[in-house]
This record gives structure tokens, sequence and C-alpha cells, in this order.
């Protein structure tokens, strides 16, 4: 009897270790952050246009919003897939500049 305990909690505890680290994995990989570029070249709605139609297909972009007014793209992207300077390099390749927006002008 004493047995069958110990070797129910061992098996149990190895379950919720595994279960626990599985889940952990899952949470790294659909981490989401958001970025806003200042994009200082976009000056019209067919800039616009173009932004959005490319950049929304970047590998790890989730949403896309653009400011025309203030020339600010708001961009949500995965971790796991791409980064920050892979965006700004996105951006290149379609003819602007773009750059982060700094905290204190939120």
């Amino acid at each position: 009897m004493r047995t069958k305990l110990i070797l129910t909690a061992l098996l149990f505890s190895v379950f919720f270790i595994s279960g626990t680290q599985i889940l952990s994995a899952q949470g790294k990989k659909n981490k989401r952050e958001i970025v806003e570029l200042l994009v200082p070249e976009m000056h019209c709605q067919n800039c616009q246009k173009k932004i959005e139609k490319n950049i929304a297909f970047e590998k790890g972009v989730t949403d896309l919003k653009v400011d025309l007014e203030n020339k600010v793209v708001t961009v949500t992207y995965r971790i796991d897939k791409t980064t920050v300077e892979k965006l700004i390099s996105a951006f290149k390749k379609i003819g602007y500049s773009a750059e982060i927006v700094p905290s204190d002008s939120i």
C-alpha cells in the first residue's frame, strides 16, 4: 500500500513538471511585443497603403496600425518570429526609413 502511494506521488510529480514545462514553452512561443515606429517619409494615403500591404505580411507581424497624420506605425509582432531590427529593415526594403518612437514622446 505504501509503495503504491509513493509510486502514485512520483508519477503525479513527473506529469505535473512536464506539463508545466510545456505550458511555459508555449507561453514564450506566443509572446507578442508592440513597437511604435516613426516613418518620416510617409506623407500620403498611397504611402499608407504600401506600408499596410507590405509590412502586414512580414513574418511574425500580427497587427499593424498606421497613423498617417503623426507618421507613426504601430506594429504588434511575435518575438519568436521577428525583431525590431528586422521590421526596420523591412521598411527599408520598400523605400522608407523607420525609427523607434522615443518613449517620452508617447
